[in-house]
């Protein structure tokens, strides 16, 4: 029996007991390959001894310190870090301490932007079909997620969705990329015209898709499109980097990639590597300007926001990650990673897609290859493979409802930026060997 309320509690979990590089140890000496970092969050694996000692110094030094009286020396050389690295425009740094608060607190400060500077009818949030933003009320309404959306709609503040960028499953038989986007773009400011376009405060979406439909990257020219859409109608572009961001795509921000630059962007996750909760929103120096040329104070709050551990953690990890160039192994590693799993499904009938970019990767299994139709959700087909993946001693971050919320499995790739060559092989051999068991499984019922 345990006191612990477990997200399942009906499941028997294993005890971890310790982390060695890319591997989770358990209670029976058992090691698991974390190919997902948790949930693309380990990227520089359980026992990095600098980030360790970094948070060690700063808990002797000053563990805590309340926001509302004092600042510290790690949260502004983290923020100036930050900062320096970002898109042009985002020049101010406001922490938090996980993805869903990051999510929180930029749609409430594009609220009160609008509040400050005389527009308060904007009150709208568009985002998109299959993405997901967090599970905090405010997150999840404007989320797409369906299947963790529908138990609490009746308390979720109103928001509107438009088609994602999912090329797989949206992009149309001879229809170019540049077509595609274009489409998208036109469907977006159609949503605005029809909320009224003086009523719309921001567009949410996620750079990559994460964890709703498994690693989906935009086509080229998309975010621009959007962008331009966005900066037509007066609409704040907020883009969520949570899982994608902080080097997860061989860039420190994924939107770098695309060429575009938001008015807020969120991160969390590979900010602070897991060592120390942590997250952050990064907004431009606009709408920074508007709240302390207005009222001077943004209208929000937490308890542990700027936390001195975490900051100093998030500091090293940002450090190691530059001085032991890792970004270059992400792509190096990464383009491995796909490689081998497109190479060992070349041919495969329940392989339909793999995708990603840097080591956030996405593998979307299907019934039929030709057809692209999904196993029937019935089967649980992603949970199977997780189970077979774990029996394997290895961690991946697999789900359902791929295609609409419902139907569609997929199997989602994040491991740590230290892997090596080596390490990348293990991965796909062990994660092939699961999802063979898990197809035997499921067609045999």
């Amino acid at each position: 029996m345990t006191t612990v309320f477990h997200r399942a509690p009906r499941a028997t979990l294993p005890v971890a007991v310790a982390g060695d590089g890319i591997e989770i140890i358990d209670s029976q000496g058992k090691r698991y390959i974390d190919a997902c970092g948790g949930a693309a969050v380990s990227c520089l694996g359980h026992s990095n001894a600098r980030v360790i000692d970094a948070i060690e110094r700063q808990a002797r030094r000053l563990p805590y310190a309340h926001t509302s009286f004092f600042t510290t020396e790690v949260a502004e050389e983290l923020a100036e870090r930050l900062v320096d690295a970002a898109p042009a425009g985002l020049g101010h740094v406001y922490f938090v301490s996980g993805g869903s608060e990051a999510i929180e607190a930029a749609l409430k400060l594009a609220r009160q932007y609008f509040v400050e500077t005389g527009e308060p009818q904007r009150r709208h949030f568009i985002a998109r079909r299959q993405s997901y933003h967090g599970n905090t009320l405010g997150a999840l309404a404007i989320g797409g997620n369906a299947w963790r959306r529908e138990p609490f709609l009746p308390i979720l503040i109103e928001a509107h969705h438009v088609s994602p960028c999912y090329a797989y499953r949206e992009q149309l038989d001879g229809e170019s990329d540049e077509a595609f986007a274009q489409r998208l773009a036109d469907e977006l400011e159609r949503k605005i015209f029809e909320l009224g376009a003086e009523s719309v405060a921001a567009f949410v979406a996620e750079t990559v898709v994460g964890a709703t439909a498994g690693a989906v990257p935009p086509v080229r020219e998309y975010f621009r499109k959007i962008r331009a859409v966005c900066d037509k109608y007066g609409v704040l572009l907020i883009l969520d980097e949570i899982m994608s961001g902080m080097g997860r795509t061989g860039y420190l921000y994924a939107c770098e990639e695309d060429g575009v630059a938001p008015d807020i962007l969120t991160i969390a996750k590979g900010l602070g590597a897991g060592y120390q909760p942590i997250g952050a929103t990064l907004v431009s120096d606009t709408i920074y300007d508007a709240i302390v040329g207005g009222s001077g104070f943004f209208q929000h709050g937490h308890t542990y926001i700027g936390h001195a551990s975490a900051c100093a953690a998030a500091l090293e990890v940002q450090r190691v990650i530059e001085e032991e160039r890792l970004l270059d192994n992400v792509k190096a590693r990464g383009e491995q990673l796909r490689s081998l799993l497109r190479e060992r499904y070349a041919e495969h009938p329940h392989i339909g897609d793999i995708r990603g970019r840097g080591l956030f990767v996405g593998v979307e299994l299907v019934k039929d290859r030709a057809s692209k139709t999904p196993f029937d959700p019935k089967h649980k087909l992603h949970a199977v493979i997780k189970n077979q993946a774990m029996q394997r001693g290895l961690m991946v971050y697999p789900m359902g409802g791929t295609v609409d919320g419902r139907i569609g499995d997929h199997v989602l790739l994040a491991p740590p930026f230290i892997c090596t060559e080596r390490q990348i092989e293990t991965i796909v051999e062990r994660l092939a060997d699961a999802i063979d068991a898990a197809l035997h499984l499921t067609t045999v019922e």
